[in-house]
């Protein structure tokens, strides 16, 4: 449906220039959302695969392993999104302090990225709402450290900023200015807190998503942020018991249609067509979390199997790739300290996972050498390889 523009234009000045800022109306669309038989039958199968997800996660064996690798695996994939030259490797690497041969600055901010969902979850579980305060929380944690570090990390903006382009005159999109913000924000915390029965919690995930994109409150940050508040809401209103569906891949592979539907809900209220795309990309995503979920399991199970056959050596190694499945990427001394075995033990382990071609090592040196699990690492690491 195409309801015109949803919001209006006011005149912005910033660098010496007066620009046509943009300031939306105020969530739910009007008029409301036609559910015709296409948009309900998309939205259906997203609630259904989001279902089997959440389900999936409690046949797991251990679904804390898979959940610290996929949370890494969509910190990565968010940031590429934003320029970041950082792989899955590099962000296990430097969190074992093995400073990889990239620019830290890019690891340092994925490394924020999942720093920042670890804090947002935590307070949500302590009972905290969902708010601008959290909002602004989770964005200092997002910056710090990092080249953001000089836009005001857990600020709002104070100055007008856009998108796209060198100036704000040839900028793409131009977001509310500075005097709008706060009632645009204010509107949005009410919206993402009214009670489940007013708005269904995916459907309120998605019309945020835009709503928080659109008024791109801070001067950096907004679309990890963005992706990061439609995981917080799946969580804090019980849609997911786990952190488990993360759609920056999805956005990522069909990336240019992503910004054409932002844009034609703002200028021709087209919620319906974005609606879809929505919910094709949950499905997407909760059936790849769902498989990769299965095959990470299936390959646990072989892999032990495999390691029984060493005999007395079988119960040390063990505990050895059970300590892979929690890090795949690992040194000699954190396997020790997660294990409890001695040092020559985990050694001799190694060196039989290395026989059994289940381990390698990867930095050819006789000192502080660097082990991956490299099965682990193939099926986690898909959809995230860096551009050749």
């Amino acid at each position: 449906m195409k309801r015109g523009l949803q919001g209006r234009y006011v005149e912005s000045s910033t660098l010496g220039e007066t620009v046509r800022a943009y300031v939306p109306a105020p969530l739910p669309p009007t008029p409301p959302i036609d559910w015709n038989s296409k948009t309900r039958e998309i939205f259906d199968q997203a609630l259904l695969a989001l279902g089997r997800l959440d389900s999936a996660s409690t046949l797991l064996p251990d679904v804390q392993l898979f959940l610290y690798m996929y949370v890494r695996k969509e910190a990565v994939v968010s940031s590429m999104i934003e320029g970041t030259q950082s792989s899955l490797s590099d962000l296990m690497l430097f969190e074992l302090d093995e400073i990889p041969g990239v620019p830290t600055a890019d690891v340092r901010e994925v490394s924020n990225y999942v720093a920042a969902l670890d804090h947002g979850l935590n307070r949500l579980s302590d009972g905290f709402p969902l708010s601008l305060r959290l909002i602004r929380e989770i964005h200092e944690i997002l910056l710090q450290g990092s080249r953001g570090g000089k836009f005001s990390p857990g600020e709002f903006r104070t100055s007008q900023n856009w998108i796209g382009g060198s100036r704000p005159g040839n900028a793409r999109f131009v977001p509310p200015p500075v005097q709008e913000l706060t009632g645009c924000l204010s509107e949005l915390e009410k919206f993402i807190n009214d009670q489940p029965d007013k708005t269904s919690t995916v459907l309120k995930a998605a019309l945020a998503h835009v709503q928080f994109e659109t008024i791109h409150p801070f001067l950096d940050g907004n679309g990890r942020l963005g992706r990061l508040l439609i995981t917080l809401i799946l969580c804090d209103q019980g849609v997911l018991h786990l952190p488990l569906l993360y759609i920056s891949l999805y956005f990522k592979t069909h990336r240019q249609q992503y910004y054409d539907l932002l844009n034609a809900v703002r200028e021709d209220g087209d919620w319906e067509a974005w609606l879809e795309y929505f919910a094709q990309a949950v499905i997407t995503t909760a059936t790849q979390a769902t498989d990769t979920a299965k095959r990470l399991h299936e390959l646990s199970l072989k892999d032990r199997d495999l390691i029984s056959t060493l005999g007395r050596a079988a119960p040390a190694t063990l505990n050895v790739h059970r300590a892979f499945m929690e890090r795949p990427i690992a040194t000699s001394p954190f396997i020790v300290s997660k294990t409890g075995i001695s040092a020559a033990t985990v050694n001799k382990s190694l060196e039989r996972l290395q026989q059994l071609g289940l381990v390698e090592e990867m930095t050819s040196q006789q000192r502080n050498r660097v082990f991956c699990y490299r099965g682990y690492i193939s099926v986690i690491n898909e959809g995230t390889e860096l551009p050749s």
